[in-house]
């Protein structure tokens, strides 16, 4: 995957962030984003912040799940729309192979997240892709 996705991947999680932190529309953050020359927003970010949200209750009835020990309220905003990031792609983007959606979730929450997010990160999307034929409805 090129760096150019990698970071539009980081993007689509800060615009997530954002409109989690801010009570408001995914759609309104990106509309804002637009007007803003820096930092850039592509489509491939576009989308893919669109695409997670539109997926986000059976995203986080996902997370609720199989998150061992954890509820999502309890996980860090920054690791929860990590997770919803690479369990959408994991489950719905055919286009990403599943070992690229969780190594590339695991490289973002280590950008921006603590020092034990990346394992949570990764043991999570794992369970999730071994159960994956069940799960991508």
């Amino acid at each position: 995957m090129s760096g150019s996705r990698h970071k539009a991947r980081t993007r689509a999680v800060e615009v997530l962030y954002e409109a989690e932190l801010r009570g408001v529309p995914v759609a309104e953050v990106i509309q804002r984003r637009r007007l803003q020359p820096e930092p850039p927003i592509n489509e491939f970010t576009e989308r893919l912040a669109a695409a997670v949200d539109e997926r986000r209750d059976r995203i986080d009835a996902l997370l609720g799940e199989y998150a061992i020990g954890w509820t999502l309220d309890r996980m860090p905003a920054v690791d929860r729309n990590v997770l919803r990031m690479g369990v959408y792609e994991l489950l719905w983007d055919s286009d990403i192979p599943d070992g690229v959606a969780i190594s590339e979730a695991v490289a973002v929450v280590r950008e921006l997240s603590a020092a034990e997010s990346p394992a949570f990160v990764n043991g999570l999307l794992s369970r999730l892709m071994e159960n994956k034929p069940k799960l991508a409805l």
